[in-house]
């Protein structure tokens, strides 16, 4: 008879426990060992044109403190504006993209005391962000995170959270929209135009808007609950007003929004009127210009920047907000969707699936 298995013999249970305890320790080194990839961009230094590269990323450091580590699940990709970077002093050799994200909690410090490994959240990274949002993990600090609802997607978060901050920043903090006011939000099928939109009808104001084509004003015209008065100005914008004047019984509108800025210094005006300051101040207008990146540039502000979040959050779960998502796309075609994206070129929001 052939000696029986001893106690670590091929075959025995304390064994197989070492090789799975063994496994089981290498996939939790795993995301301290890969290399990583993420995309950067290089400002050319002889004209505006940005260029987009893929590159190696070391190691992320000890989590620490209030900082969490991230596993990126979709990153949202936003122009990128350059001439606030350069106003902050920000400029550097590679600077990285994507600031949008929705991911899985791997890791947190020992001050963080909102999220726990395994929570799903979201949220945007600060400007002054050392890592990219296109890449597998990244390192951020507890305070620009909020908690994913569990029935919101993860390209549905990512989509939505920056141009539902703007949309607040915008109507509720600069306009102080309330019901029965009248909106125009110009440019109202763009990503930011739609999400305007929706919350200026929770919030039970009239809202008109125009567009750029055919394509854009059928989208608006299926928008439930109704548009008020969808205004093509495909072949000019002479008619703006009148249409409005018509709309409103010849009052005008209270808020304009002019959500297709291409400098992100989207204008805001509290009485349809001439950009001219001296019928500015007989109509007793209010003008604002809208950089949504205040909120972080400052601690005063982060308890109202968090309830923001969490809002757009709340009222994604519950169909307040349905964002304009085009198809999501693989890691690997960021860096040419990027460049598109850059020169204004993109209608729907574009977010990276990881």
């Amino acid at each position: 008879m052939g000696a029986s298995p001893g106690p670590e013999g091929a075959g025995s249970p304390q064994k197989a426990l070492k090789v799975a305890v063994v496994e089981v320790q290498a996939v939790g080194a795993s995301w301290k060992q890969v290399t990583m990839k993420g995309l950067y961009f290089q400002r050319s230094s002889t004209s505006e044109e940005l260029t987009f590269v893929f590159q190696e990323r070391e190691n992320l450091p000890v989590t620490e403190d209030n900082y969490v580590k991230l596993q990126v699940k979709a990153c949202a990709l936003s122009q990128i504006n350059t001439k606030l970077l350069a106003e902050m002093k920000m400029e550097k050799d590679f600077f990285p993209v994507g600031r949008e994200v929705a991911g899985i909690v791997l890791d947190v410090g020992s001050k963080v005391s909102f999220f726990e490994p395994d929570d799903e959240v979201v949220g945007i990274l600060p400007l002054d962000s050392e890592d990219p949002g296109l890449c597998e993990v990244v390192r951020v600090h507890e305070h620009y995170l909020v908690h994913k609802p569990e029935k919101v997607t993860w390209t549905e978060a990512a989509g939505t959270i920056r141009d539902g901050v703007r949309a607040y920043t915008a109507l509720h903090y600069l306009s102080h929209l309330s019901p029965g006011k009248s909106v125009l939000i110009m440019d109202g099928a763009s990503a930011l135009g739609t999400i305007a939109i929706q919350l200026a009808h929770h919030r039970g104001a009239k809202v008109l808007s125009t567009v750029c084509s055919l394509e854009d004003k059928q989208c608006l015209e299926r928008f439930k609950p109704p548009i008020a008065r969808v205004i093509d100005v495909s072949n000019g914008k002479a008619h703006v007003a009148e249409s409005c004047l018509e709309e409103t019984g010849g009052l005008g509108v209270d808020i304009v929004l002019d959500a297709g800025a291409t400098d992100h210094s989207l204008c805001i005006l509290s009485k349809l009127d001439p950009p001219d300051s001296h019928c500015l101040f007989l109509k007793g207008a209010t003008l604002a210009f809208l950089n949504d990146e205040v909120w972080n540039l400052s601690n005063v502000q982060q308890g109202k920047y968090l309830c923001i979040l969490k809002d757009v959050m709340e009222k994604l779960s519950t169909g307040v907000f349905r964002p304009q998502l085009d198809e999501p796309i693989p890691l690997y075609e960021a860096k040419v969707t990027m460049e598109v994206v850059q020169k204004n070129q993109r209608r729907k929001k574009q977010v990276v699936q990881f």
